[in-house]
């Protein structure tokens, strides 16, 4: 088995708010993965005395957690499960009712189980791609964000109305019963060669630079590791700096994780 994972802060100057890690349980059999991309408020108001890190951190140990302990659970089972553990642990001192409550994008995998497949789920922008033992690869997405008009995401203001709202987009933040708006599905475990999990600041080096195709990301990833994509982004998100004259219409930098597993 090989486990991979490189992750990397937008700004050195702020907190990474993206959470990634990789469990293979005590039996040896299977394992699982877990990817977080923290939602930044603006200007710190979300409500919440603890912050977006805190957040993604007690998410994701909980998320982890369940995907090793608990097999009779759904994926979908256990984000609901860990939204709501989460939930209580800040509920008696946090405005959860906040629109910008802390949240986060969500890519869980599972595989070896009891069935022996492989098994994951996707909430929000961030990427899972599923190579087959042929090389063809999958990019697992939940798109709603991208169908969005983009002057529907002008304002920070506009974005909120569609924020976990029929219509709009969903992530996980305070309420469990977003868990059954994720992508999910399931593959015979012999069919996945390699999966890999990236955040945004990640998979932009596909989906927003176009610098090579989901194909060509997994054989980077395969070559030089999940350290060498982020450099490469880092390197575009340089250049695109220089050569831009006019005012960039998305984050220049953004946390960046990638997990690349060949189970």
């Amino acid at each position: 088995m090989r486990i991979e994972l490189a992750t990397s802060a937008g700004l050195p100057e702020r907190p990474n708010e993206d959470w990634a890690s990789v469990a293979l349980p005590a039996s040896g059999q299977g394992g699982s993965l877990v990817a977080l991309d923290g939602v930044t408020p603006p200007r710190g108001d979300d409500g919440c005395v603890h912050g977006v890190p805190w957040f993604t951190a007690r998410l994701g140990g909980a998320l982890l957690e369940l995907t090793t302990s608990r097999h009779d659970l759904q994926l979908t089972g256990i984000l609901s499960t860990a939204i709501r553990r989460t939930a209580d642990a800040h509920r008696q001192t946090c405005d959860l009712s906040h629109v910008r409550t802390p949240q986060a994008t969500v890519v869980l995998a599972r595989w070896g189980g009891p069935a022996g497949d492989l098994e994951y789920l996707v909430l929000s922008d961030s990427t899972l791609l599923l190579e087959s033992p042929a090389g063809e690869v999958r990019a697992v997405l939940d798109d709603r964000l991208d169908r969005l008009p983009r002057e529907a995401l002008r304002t920070h203001a506009s974005a909120d109305v569609l924020r976990n709202a029929e219509g709009g987009f969903f992530t996980a933040a305070a309420d469990p019963s977003v868990a059954a708006r994720a992508v999910t599905g399931r593959v015979p475990r012999a069919g996945v060669r390699s999966l890999t999990a990236l955040t945004d600041g990640a998979s932009r080096w596909t989906d927003l630079f176009k610098e090579g195709d989901w194909t060509d990301c997994v054989a980077l990833l395969r070559a030089s590791g999940p350290q060498a994509l982020i450099d490469r982004v880092r390197a575009v998100e340089t250049t695109t700096r220089e050569e831009t004259t006019g005012p960039i219409r998305w984050k220049l930098h953004d946390d960046a994780t990638a997990i690349f597993v060949e189970p």
